[in-house]
């Protein structure tokens, strides 16, 4: 699958344009189909997500303490989806799995327009919540059999697409908003559950990839080492990168619930400047996540791209507590350039942690280890919103600068017992010998083509 299976050099496919890159991915036909699964499973969710809360409180009849509650208990039955799909993934095939996933949802999304009150409501989002972390677990293990690789560029398409999807359903969803009728609610409600009907009947168009996990890892410095067990939950090394990945999942709550709480309730800035927040989000996420994926090509690169995460983070949340001390004009702009910040930071993490996910587990084992490496991401949307709200904004500005300090320290503690799990999994990386200048001319262009250049069979681009 190297290439696509295209027969396109490589080179071409790494530097075309996006429109390009998105025709011929990493994987060929199926990763192609599944991209496109992906947007529109997004823009379905994109518009449930804009309504959600909204829907719970003028359609249902919810308090806000109950919509509290529901979404709370949801989101964190929601975290058992991850380890669940792991599981299921290393006993059926992934096809079948990623396709049911789909068709549930979508049961349960209609099932939202008859329930009527919380003790109803509770079970279906709960289910949703679960499905919504399987289909994201199996996702990623669709693109590690079928990107092999270059799994990191498919892992920036696939956010690309994700991102797109979002905006196109949050615009939907303002439209539908803008009419604030209960049949506007209903038909975003119908809308989300078409689009995964649309995925689902995608997802069947693939294959299931064959593809052994041992392949990719010894292609781009998976876990080819001596390898730790076949058991995650007893791997005390790989138990750690999760925990610690953990707090590096939350510029995800910060953009979302950070960021426009504290505008309304700690600065001047005018309300409006909101939903900016968002907009420049999947703006620079659209525009820069290939040209940023790029160079985190591998878990040594990411390594990098995990301090680098930390320092972005920091840098957020110290523009964040400036803020409260600025006029209207300086707040909205120190706040912009924070989601700048916090955009930049998701970038990073989203390929870092990933690649790191992927490297250090063992071959043998990858589906049940990428279940346990979701569960991080699955706390932390449960628990950013209650640290952000509960300790971070109570303290004020210097709440802000704690965080970042914390988790730049976290980046960097992440990063060392990271390498040293590498070290023991991975070969050591040693330079190539020296080639004369006609023969490294040679090799060069003959990576460029993809064509096994002589002495050159080992080594990674």
């Amino acid at each position: 699958m190297r290439g696509g299976g295209t027969g396109r050099p490589v080179r071409e496919q790494r530097h075309g344009s996006l429109i390009a890159q998105v025709r011929n991915p990493p994987g060929g036909r199926d990763a192609r189909t599944m991209l496109f699964a992906l947007l529109l499973d997004r823009t379905g969710s994109g518009m449930w997500s804009a309504v959600s809360v909204l829907y719970f409180t003028f359609v249902t009849g919810l308090d806000a303490r109950q919509v509290g509650l529901l979404l709370g208990v949801a989101g964190a039955t929601g975290i058992a989806g991850s380890p669940l799909a792991g599981r299921l993934a290393g006993r059926f095939p992934l096809r079948p799995l990623l396709l049911g996933s789909h068709l549930l949802r979508m049961a349960a999304v209609v099932l939202l327009l008859v329930c009527g009150d919380f003790g109803t409501l509770l079970p279906v989002v709960a289910v949703i919540c679960v499905a919504d972390r399987a289909a994201k677990t199996w996702e990623t293990l669709f693109a590690t059999r079928a990107a092999g690789p270059e799994r990191t560029r498919y892992r920036a398409l696939s956010r690309v697409m994700m991102n797109a999807g979002y905006g196109v359903g949050a615009g939907v969803a303002a439209l539908g908003l803008a009419v604030g009728t209960r049949g506007a609610y209903t038909a975003l409600v119908l809308g989300n559950a078409l689009s995964f009907l649309l995925a689902g009947a995608l997802v069947a168009r693939t294959r299931e990839s064959r593809r052994s996990y041992e392949a990719p890892a010894r292609e781009h410095g998976g876990a080819v080492g001596p390898a730790p067990g076949t058991n995650p939950w007893r791997d005390p090394g790989y138990l750690l990168f999760v925990l610690l990945d953990t707090p590096l999942n939350i510029d995800d709550a910060i953009l979302n619930v950070g960021l426009p709480l504290w505008l309304v309730n700690h600065t001047s800035a005018p309300h409006t400047v909101v939903p900016a927040f968002l907009i420049v989000n999947n703006i620079l996420v659209v525009g820069c996540q290939m040209p940023v994926s790029a160079r985190i090509d591998g878990p040594r690169r990411a390594l990098g791209a995990v301090v680098a995460y930390g320092g972005a983070l920091l840098a957020c949340c110290v523009l964040v507590a400036l803020s409260a001390g600025g006029g209207p004009v300086t707040a909205s702009v120190l706040l912009l350039a924070a989601a700048v910040a916090v955009t930049g930071a998701e970038m990073m993490r989203a390929v870092s942690s990933w690649e790191l996910s992927v490297s250090m587990a063992p071959a043998r084992s990858q589906a049940a280890y990428l279940g346990v490496a979701g569960v991080s991401q699955g706390v932390a949307r449960s628990a950013g919103p209650v640290v952000l709200t509960g300790a971070v904004m109570v303290a004020g500005p210097a709440g802000w600068l704690v965080l970042g300090t914390a988790v730049a320290g976290v980046s960097l503690a992440q990063r060392r017992c990271s390498a040293r799990r590498l070290d023991t999994l991975l070969p050591p990386e040693r330079p190539g010998p020296k080639q004369p200048p006609r023969a490294a001319g040679e090799r060069r262009m003959a990576a460029g083509t993809g064509v096994p250049a002589p002495g050159a069979a080992d080594q990674r681009r």
